[in-house]
């Protein structure tokens, strides 16, 4: 998986420890409604397009890229679904957790296909029928695809199931 070189350079300093970093994924709708899942080439595990901030980059910028980049979809940005901070535990050992922000995204172009070497396979599938996934991707699908609903954020002291497991982006 690329590491930014900056990432990289932090790396070099701190081993494996933990890193706070920015990040943002999307849950990209089509017509019929379906939602855009990529399956993660460094776990196998079915997720929503995600990835990290590069510094002096938008988050809006950074979700419309990573979508592209992953799965060769361009998107528009229909709101911000939610935010909150996730751990990942990456398979090489490496520690972060992530400020991530996530996007409801409406597809506008492009044909969904495995774009990079961050994903193995891209396909759509009906909100009701995803493959599995695990609770942090369920809670960025089911957040974002609530019509009208307030941005999504873990209230001043709860601790939501999803939020406190390492686990895939």
């Amino acid at each position: 998986m690329p590491i930014p070189p900056y990432v990289a350079r932090m790396r070099a300093q701190i081993g494996h420890d933990l890193l706070l970093l920015p990040g943002v994924s999307a849950v990209v709708r089509d017509d019929a409604g379906r939602v855009l899942l990529a399956r993660r080439a460094d776990n196998g595990h079915w997720s929503v397009p995600a990835g990290i901030i590069d510094p002096g980059e938008q988050p809006a910028d950074a979700v419309v890229r990573e979508v592209y980049e992953e799965t060769g979809v361009h998107v528009r940005i229909e709101r911000l679904a939610g935010l909150a901070t996730h751990p990942v535990v990456y398979p090489n050992g490496d520690v972060c957790e992530y400020l991530q922000v996530w996007f409801r995204c409406r597809v506008v172009g492009g044909e969904p296909r495995v774009n990079d070497d961050e994903s193995i396979e891209v396909a759509w599938f009906d909100p009701a029928d995803l493959p599995e996934v695990n609770d942090w991707v369920r809670l960025r699908v089911d957040t974002a695809l609530r019509e009208d609903a307030p941005v999504w954020h873990a209230a001043p002291g709860e601790r939501h199931p999803a939020l406190g497991r390492p686990d895939a982006l």
